[in-house]
């Protein structure tokens, strides 16, 4: 017998949590956005461990998750990533939200906090890493970092190397950033990925492309110093 659904949420419901989120806004919060290049016109100025908190007072509501992303608010989203359900995630879910994805806090909690935990997360980040717009792109390579830190299998970071080589050319802030976040995650997971990883960044150094040259020296200086050799045995 399938599991009850639970009844969509009402709109007054819907209302009483936007509300709750505008209560918990500062003016401080709000105009801090802007020195960490996250939009502000459509934010309200809450720091993330209140939203963190709501969450926890939530729980998971698939429902309630999809009407908080469809408000468009930014606290809502970020909200929305926090409360999903992942076994109720679709693909087209994620690409739904990937599309609409328009800066690098959404993308990166979204990411961490629910794609990670969807079982085709991995079908994702091949999908995702030629998108042409800068966040939906970046979205792949927030996934390998985000799924660097909780995977149980390293295979798939091998496989995920080549797709960074192929990014690390684009020069756009926001995907630069993120390929090579990606990169020294892989890095830090073994012993043996930190050797792979390695490899592929200093190829990245002898590029004459000086954004994938600048990825590769940036993952070196992290994966070949001695605080990374000794936490990975070395």
């Amino acid at each position: 017998m399938p599991a009850p659904q639970k009844p969509k949420p009402d709109d007054a419901r819907i209302a009483a949590v936007i509300e709750r989120l505008k209560s918990e806004a500062t003016t401080k919060d709000l105009e801090g956005m802007a020195r960490y290049a996250i939009p502000s016109d459509k934010a309200f100025g809450v720091a993330m461990n209140k939203i963190q908190k709501l969450a926890k007072e939530i729980g998971k509501d698939h429902e309630l998750a999809a009407a908080l992303w469809e408000s468009g608010w930014y606290e809502a989203r970020i909200l929305a990533g926090y409360v999903d359900e992942p076994a109720r995630v679709t693909p087209a879910q994620m690409d739904r939200w990937c599309r609409e994805f328009d800066n690098w806090a959404i993308c990166d909690s979204i990411c961490f906090a629910l794609f990670k935990r969807v079982p085709f997360a991995w079908d994702k980040v091949r999908a995702w890493a030629t998108r042409k717009d800068e966040f939906g792109k970046r979205g792949a390579f927030a996934l390998i970092w985000a799924l660097a830190g909780s995977a149980d299998e390293d295979e798939p970071f091998y496989e995920a190397l080549p797709l960074i080589e192929a990014a690390a050319t684009d020069e756009r802030n926001f995907v630069k950033k993120s390929v090579d976040m990606a990169l020294r995650a892989i890095g830090k997971r073994s012993l043996a990925l930190n050797k792979a990883a390695v490899a592929t960044a200093k190829k990245l150094v002898k590029s004459a492309d000086a954004t994938a040259m600048w990825i590769g020296k940036h993952a070196l200086k992290e994966l070949e110093s001695e605080s990374v050799r000794k936490r990975l045995g070395d």
